[in-house]
């Protein structure tokens, strides 16, 4: 008979799987913030400017728009989906803001509005993935090449607005003390998505579609109406990182985010959420956003290309993959 350390009740009585489960997540998020702490003694060593308040409130400024982005493909990530289409989402979101302040529309229903046309674009992708049965890979790559078109058509590929109160300006370029604003609500969707995935019912609702589709729905949870929730989150947090970043630099760009879906998915592998779905979290996900800003602000600091960095950050994530792979197989077996 199987026993379990730290637990008189039989196997069969015991909970096992789930144990197993956080336990491996715990080793996972507990591995990356070992990791994360060991590269800032690193950089400290060899770049002493990497700890001067300037430096720092610069990195965190610098992830915030990535992080809140990848909070949001987390949730995606855990019921087994993933989103291709953050990059065009943010992109439209910051054109749409800044043409409705132009209009004359005041900055907070301007904000709402162009987050709600995020999330519509998330839950249309969803929504089609969900009630079609389609791969959410390819819906949200039609999105993707779709969104980021419309976000040309609005102003023929030009420049929108600029300047905007006060304010909206100090949304993403202002700071608190040392602290920038926007780092704040980074930290602030962080611990809201985090409360919701381990707190309420629709968390665990994510969490079992991710687990087991077909099981789930076999249940009685509302499987479609969770993707396509999830997804319209995702839209949401993308076209606010667009919002921001309009905010930080008073006029909104429709070339901008570029390739913002790669960055945020490696911070959700890195972070050690499955791709498969089940398992995870956003407090990896947040720890990985800022080990990779991290890696990248040293390398600038030592004058290193961008071309060694993307060879550094690639090799990070295979090992990343590798470690995660190796220690859910221990998590099974126990």
């Amino acid at each position: 008979m199987t026993i379990s350390i730290g637990s008189a009740t039989p196997a069969t009585k015991d909970p096992g799987g789930s144990r197993s489960r956080r336990g491996t997540d715990l080793i996972v998020k507990s591995n990356l913030l070992l990791v994360f702490i060991a590269l800032c003694v690193v950089a400290t060593l060899l770049a002493p400017q990497f700890l001067t308040g300037r430096n720092i409130a610069n990195l965190l400024q610098q992830s915030s728009l990535t992080g809140i982005v990848a909070i949001g493909m987390t949730m995606v990530v855990l019921t087994a989906g993933i989103d291709l289409s953050v990059g065009s989402v943010a992109a439209f979101g910051g054109m749409t803001v800044a043409l409705l302040m132009g209009s004359d529309v005041h900055f907070v229903p301007a904000i709402l509005l162009s987050v709600a046309v995020g999330a519509l674009f998330g839950a249309l992708m969803g929504g089609l993935s969900a009630y079609l049965s389609l791969p959410s890979f390819m819906t949200t790559l039609a999105g993707l090449t779709a969104i980021r078109g419309l976000t040309y058509l609005l102003t023929d590929g030009k420049p929108a607005g600029g300047g905007g109160s006060e304010a909206f300006q100090l949304l993403g370029g202002g700071f608190i003390g040392y602290v920038p604003i926007i780092g704040i609500v980074f930290v602030v969707i962080t611990i809201l998505a985090a409360l919701v995935l381990r707190g309420t019912t629709f968390g665990e609702y994510v969490y079992a579609v991710g687990s087991n589709k077909e099981a789930a729905r076999l249940s009685g949870l509302p499987v479609r109406g969770v993707i396509t929730a999830v997804f319209a989150v995702s839209g949401a947090l993308a076209a606010l990182a667009g919002v921001l970043l309009t905010s930080r630099l008073t006029v909104g760009q429709p070339t901008a985010f570029s390739g913002l879906e790669l960055d945020a998915i490696a911070a959700v592998v890195l972070g050690g959420t499955n791709l498969f779905g089940g398992r995870g979290g956003v407090f990896g996900t947040f720890v990985a956003v800022l080990l990779l800003s991290v890696l990248r602000n040293l390398c600038n600091l030592l004058g290193l290309g961008s071309f060694f960095q993307m060879v550094v950050t690639g090799l990070i994530l295979l090992v990343a993959l590798i470690l995660n792979m190796l220690i859910e197989r221990r998590g099974a077996r126990a």
